[in-house]
Parts: C-alpha cells; structure tokens; sequence
C-alpha cells in the first residue's frame, strides 16, 4: 500500500463509522436514503457501504428495505462487556499468582462449553502447555471439573454426552462413573484438583465462580512437587474466587 492509498483508507473507515452510527439511532431501521442524508454520505457509497456491513454482519437488511445493527455489532459490544469486567478482576489474579507462585487461569461456562477467558502467568509462575483445547478436556482438567461439580444432572449429561474421555496422560480418568465420584466426593470441596490428569509433572486447584448466572472456574497450576501445598492453594482459592465472583456480578 502506498503513502497516496492511505487517506482514502482512512476516510472509507471514518465513512463506515458515520453509516453505522446513523444506523445504530434507528431501533427499528432506517432506509438507504435517509441514512445516507444523516451520515453526510453520497447515495452511492452508502449502497456500497451498507452492501458490504450487510455481508459481513455488522448491518442486517431488513425485508421493508430498511437497516439495522447485525448480529457482528452485538457480539462486540459482548466481548467489550466481558473485558471490562475482567479488567476488574484481573489485579485478584495477579495477587493470586504472586502469593502462590502459580499461573493462574479463568473459565466461562457459555453455550455448553467450557472456555478460558483469562490467563495470569509470568516468569515465577508459567502456565501449563495448553495442548489440547479445553473443548476436549474438561474431564481432566480441575477448571472442567470444578465446571461439571456445579452444573445441574441435566446440564453435565449434556455436556458429557457431547464430550469424549480423552486419554491424555495415564491418570486421566477415562471412565464416566469414576469421573463422576471424583467430582461429587472431592476431598477439597468445594474445590476439585487434576493430578496429573491434563498434563505430566503438573497438578491443579480450581473452584466455582460466577458473573452474575453465568458459572466459570478460578484455578491454577503447579509443579506436581507441590502437592503437599494443596489445602493452602485451596483456602486461597475460595477467597480469592469470592472476590472474583462480586467483582464480575457487579453491573457496569
């Protein structure tokens, strides 16, 4: 791209902002028309904008002709929402990292799947090589377990129907009734441990936390020497998980 290219770049950007706030002052749509008189912008290069917002999901066409916000505006605003709240938690992460000299990790349950919003690591507290998705190993981590401890019998058959007991180490627990009195007679309750389960050389400590109705999991991850540390790592997990949870349900 040359230095010429850059201005008209620059002003298809600022042109496609102007046409989705015309858009967004619309609830119930708006014509080609009218949003282009409100966003300052010839006919044409509005047809041409709101062709491609449509197509990429940030405008949706209306069969009346008119516009309105896309599914993609929506999502954003979501993930904007999700990151302010983890900005909030983020220093009781980081607190909790220093304190046990352990990687510390946060989960989502959204949509029947278990996913890692946050990770707080750093050079005295690495975090454990993620080599398999979280999608396929909520069984053997203590984040999914925690996850699965929590969720109604309806809810964990679901998800255990729609998830295979991967063998990733030889302590993974691949057998369903084990797996669950593992859950449910966790010595530690109400936080669950994997040792070893995920990966060779490492054990981990999670419990339940909440934002607002959705459940998610506070862990973290250590040497497999450490071991002996549990019941401390687990009293400063409930503590901290506490904090974390306000901290999320608070409204923005």
């Amino acid at each position: 791209m040359s230095v010429h290219e850059s201005p008209t770049l620059i002003m298809s950007v600022q042109r496609a902002f102007r046409l989705l706030e015309a858009v967004s002052a619309h609830e119930n749509g708006a014509p080609a028309k009218q949003l282009a008189r409100e966003a300052g912008l010839p006919l044409a290069t509005t047809y041409h904008l709101l062709r491609t917002m449509v197509h990429d999901g940030y405008l949706r066409k209306l069969r009346d002709g008119g516009f309105i916000l896309g599914d993609k505006v929506e999502s954003l605003h979501t993930a904007g929402h999700t990151q302010a709240l983890l900005s909030r938690v983020r220093p009781a992460l980081a607190a909790l990292r220093d304190e046990l000299a352990a990687a510390t990790y946060l989960t989502f349950y959204e949509e029947g799947e278990i996913s890692v919003a946050d990770i707080v690591d750093g050079p005295r507290a690495p975090r454990v090589d993620l080599w398999v998705g979280f999608e396929e190993a909520g069984h053997a981590t203590a984040l999914g377990k925690s996850v699965l401890r929590e969720l109604d019998e309806d809810a964990r058959r679901d998800y255990l129907s729609r998830h295979d007991l991967a063998d990733l180490t030889p302590r993974t627990i691949t057998s369903l009734p084990e797996l669950l009195r593992n859950i449910e007679a966790s010595p530690l309750a109400p936080a669950v441990t994997d040792l070893e389960e995920y990966a060779l050389g490492t054990v981990c400590v999670a419990v339940p936390i909440y934002r607002g109705d959705v459940l998610g999991s506070l862990g973290v991850s250590l040497p497999a020497e450490r071991l002996a540390r549990l019941p401390e790592v687990r009293a400063r997990l409930i503590h901290t998980g506490d904090r974390v949870t306000r901290g999320l349900s608070l409204t923005i």
